[in-house]
């Protein structure tokens, strides 16, 4: 376990962090179901070509602060907002997942609409000060969820781009987002949410400054003609490197939301 001393660091130096992995607008998709090793499989039975939902569509099937128990909601920051030009990937192959993981819409989207959610804090019982009692308290997910619709299969399109970056960028990479330079150490296949016609998910292990890394998890989700796309941070992850587990209670709303609209 890291010191205090170096919590505080990775704490200060995280809303910067955050901001960088968590930012812009989307994907691109391929049909299907999902399944457990968050492989996407093509679903025989979907229609080739759903209907793309409008801007208007897409706010009303967005994560609302009405629709989770714990935690806030609010509009993505200007920061979660990097045009798709200001984001590169050092190996072409890898673009689709650095689009998943800064929030940025592959493609060409018909709309797209962004949420942040914030997990609420988790306070020491009594005057407990202990680094357990700490670790408990930074324990905390920022979500930021990304709907970006679709037509002529194009939400198809992402998920097969982004299960290809999978496997083509296991070994790690770089990129740039709006001109800072992250880098990636592994990629590694997680379980995909459920409630999605096609899913995959993944924990990337970023390494920041002075070498120390932790993880982010990226699950990238389609339902019809949209793809929902779902970057993870936990602040306390940060400060230790140890893993964290994805809040699927977040992903379960949106899908859910997002099927009334399929």
């Amino acid at each position: 376990m890291r010191t205090t001393a170096v919590r505080r660091t990775a704490l200060a130096a995280s809303a910067a962090a955050l901001a960088l992995l968590v930012t812009a607008c989307g994907g691109s998709s391929d049909d299907g179901a999902t399944t457990g090793d968050g492989k996407a499989d093509g679903d025989k039975n979907a229609p080739a070509a759903a209907k793309a939902l409008t801007a208007a569509e897409l706010e009303k099937a967005v994560l609302a602060q009405a629709d989770v128990k714990n935690g806030k909601v609010t509009e993505a920051a200007a920061a979660d907002n990097i045009p798709q030009d200001q984001v590169k990937a050092e190996k072409a192959e890898c673009q689709p997942l650095v689009f998943a993981q800064t929030g940025v819409a592959a493609g060409e989207p018909a709309a797209t609409v962004k949420r942040s959610w914030t997990e609420g804090s988790k306070k020491p019982s009594g005057d407990d000060v202990s680094e357990e009692a700490l670790d408990k308290a930074f324990d905390l997910d920022k979500v930021l969820v990304t709907l970006a619709s679709y037509g002529d299969g194009g939400a198809e399109s992402v998920l097969k781009d982004v299960n290809a970056a999978v496997s083509a960028c296991a070994g790690g990479f770089s990129y740039t987002a709006a001109g800072v330079t992250t880098k990636i150490d592994k990629v590694v296949t997680d379980k995909a949410p459920a409630g999605a016609d096609e899913a995959v998910a993944v924990t990337m292990t970023v390494v920041g400054e002075g070498g120390d890394k932790f993880p982010v998890k990226v699950a990238v989700t389609r339902k019809g003609s949209t793809v929902a796309s779902f970057t993870v941070f936990n602040l306390g992850s940060a400060a230790t490197g140890k893993d964290f587990t994805f809040p699927t209670e977040i992903s379960d709303i949106q899908l859910a939301k997002l099927a009334k609209l399929s």
